[in-house]
């Protein structure tokens, strides 16, 4: 099983990039983050006549999150169980040969103490409540998509520099740790304990160009898949393109 995560940053603006990298890769699963289009304008049509399946969740402009499948996901939900303040369109689940897959989209949170910030942290509380209460941590799951967090200094370019900020705060780091302890395994982790690479670089100051990035965009597994992965790669051909988004595809093989 090939499975990949991908934050668009806009289904519409990236569409002819999504179809040829499906061309070229042949993921059996692609979790897409940040679609930012509302279900009855999402283009359903050009991605089946790539011989893919989808199921999306989505909202005017902002969010949004989509599984392509090369075959029909069974037992598809939309939403968390316990909604935080106005419901946005952040978590699709559904279920694969066996295999639960959960793609979600966690807030960014803005500044540190804002009201965005404190949202953040409230959705990571509920996602470790929707894990605990629908899901299973003794059976194969996966969640993946933009986390928003670098977990470990390793996962940033500059850790002084980004010290105190978003994406890297202790109260951040500590929310995922709790979903983490419910029994998921970081599988980049797993197979490169020690590999600085990176998944998001801002459009600005010519980050990608400078390496100046983070690992924010993950696929955890339970142990009893994790210790299936085959391999994980961080692909950033996409991001070299014109006009690409912000984030490169992440994409791990399990032998399930």
């Amino acid at each position: 099983m090939i499975l990949a995560t991908w934050n668009v940053n806009s289904i519409n603006k990236r569409l002819p990039q999504l179809l040829d990298w499906l061309e070229k890769v042949k993921p059996n699963l692609v979790c897409l983050q940040e679609t930012k289009v509302v279900d009855e304008k999402f283009p359903v049509a050009e991605i089946e006549s790539s011989g893919y399946k989808v199921a999306f969740y989505g909202e005017k402009a902002y969010n949004g999150v989509a599984i392509i499948s090369d075959k029909p996901l069974s037992d598809v939900e939309t939403g968390l169980q316990k909604e935080v303040g106005p419901a946005s369109k952040r978590i699709i689940s559904g279920s694969y040969d066996g295999v639960r897959i959960l793609d979600v989209y966690i807030p960014n949170g803005g500044e540190p103490g804002s009201e965005k910030f404190a949202y953040k942290l409230e959705w990571l509380a509920a996602l470790k409540e929707h894990l605990a209460t629908k899901e299973d941590p003794n059976k194969p799951l996966v969640i993946t998509g933009d986390f928003n967090i670098a977990p470990q200094d390793l996962d940033v370019f500059d850790p002084k520099a980004a010290a105190g900020g978003i994406l890297v705060t202790d109260e951040e780091r500590a929310a995922l740790e709790e979903i983490r302890k419910w029994g998921l395994v970081d599988v980049f982790r797993k197979l490169h304990p020690e590999a600085a690479l990176y998944s998001w670089w801002d459009y600005r100051m010519n980050a990608f160009r400078r390496n100046m990035g983070f690992r924010i965009d993950h696929i955890w597994a339970t142990a009893v898949l994790a210790e299936k992965a085959r391999s994980i790669y961080i692909d950033k051909e996409p991001r070299k393109l014109e006009q690409p988004s912000d984030h490169a595809p992440v994409v791990a093989e399990f032998a399930v």
